[in-house]
């Protein structure tokens, strides 16, 4: 079972990107269990954190262009609704390997905040219902706690209901 890690914040492009926005933000490390099968569950599980909170960011292909869709750990995305979001007309999962590309993160580590290029973001509007919620720091084992409404922001992200 992962725990949590004695290791202070590591310096990664999301925690750059928010530090050159003024955002403030408290890191999570923690160890990560390579054998977890879900990484956002595990950060949940290990931070002691309500999995609503929590957030993944998933790269999907919007006809034809790259997109980021963050939501909820617990639940999943929409497609229809992401597609719909972004004026699209169908969303599917991006290629893993097309979604390293395109962010500089690895699969389980990618983050919305502070990717090699902007994608069109949408983050799922239930994160607005809390004060504070947890992305990806931008490597497994590290999550960033921030306000929703920072994380829209520095996104460029707009909201809707994507996920179910």
């Amino acid at each position: 079972m992962a725990r949590r890690s004695r290791d202070r914040s590591p310096a990664t492009q999301a925690t750059l990107a928010l530090g050159r926005a003024g955002v403030a933000f408290t890191p999570h490390p923690y160890e990560h269990d390579p054998r977890a099968t879900s990484y956002g569950l595990e950060a949940a599980q290990v931070l002691s954190i309500d999995p609503a909170r929590v957030l993944k960011t998933l790269v999907a292909e919007v006809d034809g262009r790259l997109a980021v869709a963050v939501v909820p750990v617990a639940g999943q995305l929409d497609f229809k609704a992401l597609a719909r979001a972004l004026g699209a007309s169908r969303a599917a999962m991006a290629d893993p390997a097309a979604a390293e590309r395109a962010t500089g993160y690895v699969v389980g580590g990618i983050s919305p905040l502070g990717q090699k290029r902007p994608h069109p973001t949408v983050v799922d509007v239930s994160a607005l219902e809390h004060p504070t919620v947890l992305v990806s720091g931008g490597r497994r084992g590290f999550d960033i706690e921030l306000a929703p409404t920072d994380l829209v922001s520095v996104t460029g992200a707009t909201t809707a209901p994507i996920a179910r």
